[in-house]
């Protein structure tokens, strides 16, 4: 699938909580990605954000992942098939590298704060 042929309503990403304390460890899903790529990136932020969250000082690249994996977060670009970004092609390099600040700002590319930049320019 390509950007051209983006789902009704624009391309969405589903937030899975790893803790499993969602049921089917759904949080939420995020609808309104106007591009595949703007996806993508949302996931790969998402991701970055919850990673780093899970780090404390002096904590191996294992005890990062670990912790990842009882607590984070992980993102995926629904129906996107092979086009859309997966953790596991990165998550090495996230837990051997912190991040900086503009890796981990999703909420820069949510879809939902720019709905409400566009009521707050209209005067709503």
């Amino acid at each position: 699938m390509s950007d051209l042929f983006a789902p009704d309503g624009g391309w969405r990403v589903r937030i899975l909580d790893l803790s499993a304390g969602a049921e089917d460890n759904i949080v939420e899903e995020i609808g309104g990605f106007p591009t595949l790529m703007h996806a993508n990136a949302f996931a790969r932020r998402y991701v970055r954000d919850s990673v780093e969250r899970c780090r404390t000082s002096g904590m191996s690249a294992k005890d990062v992942l670990d912790s990842w994996f009882a607590f984070g977060e992980d993102a995926l670009v629904v129906d996107a098939g092979e086009g859309g970004w997966r953790s596991a092609a990165e998550l090495g390099t996230f837990v051997d590298h912190r991040a900086a600040a503009e890796d981990r700002d999703w909420r820069a590319l949510d879809p939902r704060r720019m709905d409400l930049d566009d009521d707050d320019e209209s005067g709503e």
